[in-house]
């Protein structure tokens, strides 16, 4: 059995706590997780999810639940180096999706895929399940549009990946819902490991590519979700992500310039 695990170092980025972990890193500490019979989530903190959890304590307090924040988009990642925390990379949900699947499956664990269009969850199951020999795939649901308005809504989400039991639960519902959808699950499927990866499911199953690895490096893929989905994200990415970037960019640079680390 593997012994506790260690806290990771973390540094504040606006409202949320990021920690210095790599892609890898995460994978490793969920397949200990799981050998010490131990659950928990993950939240893959990008300019988003900070700009929300700013303007809401009770997002934050969402987001601080987690056992695993990492630094999900360049600003993110650049805003806690400049803060002084060693983050060694972006790790995103649509990364994830697959490291922690491929480890699922090397550990002899089950996955369930909560989230996407009607048969896109089921679809990026059977990938998965092609890609990585020995991958489990308890289940599939795409839960209706505001099923999570209900009591009864939730629960039938969550009655269904319970039955499932599964090891690992990717949750693409977008945040904050993915979350609150994430903290339900928790209180009946304790010993799961959960995480909230947004456009990861669809991306899997290729309904969406991601952008080119060169733009990825240089914080652009933004532009790249942008020019495919502008009716849906224009607003979010140019009126309300950006002018926040760049303020919590701003800010991080005054602290380091002060020698002050938040």
């Amino acid at each position: 059995m593997s012994g506790p695990a260690s806290v990771p170092e973390r540094v504040r980025v606006g409202a949320v706590a990021v920690m210095a972990l790599s892609e890898a890193d995460v994978a490793d500490r969920v397949a200990a997780a799981w050998a010490r019979g131990e659950g928990g989530s993950i939240v893959t903190a990008n300019v988003d999810i900070v700009r929300k959890a700013g303007g809401d304590p009770a997002l934050a307090a969402l987001v601080a639940e987690a056992e695993l924040v990492v630094a999900d988009g360049m600003p993110v990642v650049w805003a806690a180096r400049l803060s002084g925390l060693g983050v060694p990379e972006r790790v995103t949900g649509a990364s994830l999706v697959w490291s922690l699947s491929e480890r699922a499956a090397a550990e002899g664990r089950s996955v369930f895929l909560l989230g996407g269009e009607p048969g896109i969850a089921e679809r990026a199951g059977r990938v998965l399940a092609g890609r990585y020999p020995g991958l489990r795939v308890a289940g599939s649901h795409s839960p209706p549009f505001g099923f999570d308005a209900t009591a009864e809504g939730m629960r039938e989400t969550v009655d269904k990946v319970a039955a499932a039991a599964p090891d690992l639960v990717l949750v693409g519902l977008g945040f904050p819902k993915q979350e609150r959808t994430i903290a339900a699950l928790r209180s009946r499927l304790s010993r799961a490991w959960y995480l909230g990866c947004g456009a990861g499911i669809p991306m899997a199953a290729g309904q969406f590519r991601r952008a080119p690895e060169g733009l990825q490096r240089i914080g652009g893929e933004w532009l790249h979700r942008l020019w495919l989905e502008p009716g849906r994200l224009a607003r979010r990415y140019l009126w309300e992500d950006a002018p926040f970037a760049v303020k919590v960019l701003a800010i991080a640079a005054v602290r380091r310039l002060a020698g002050r680390r938040p």
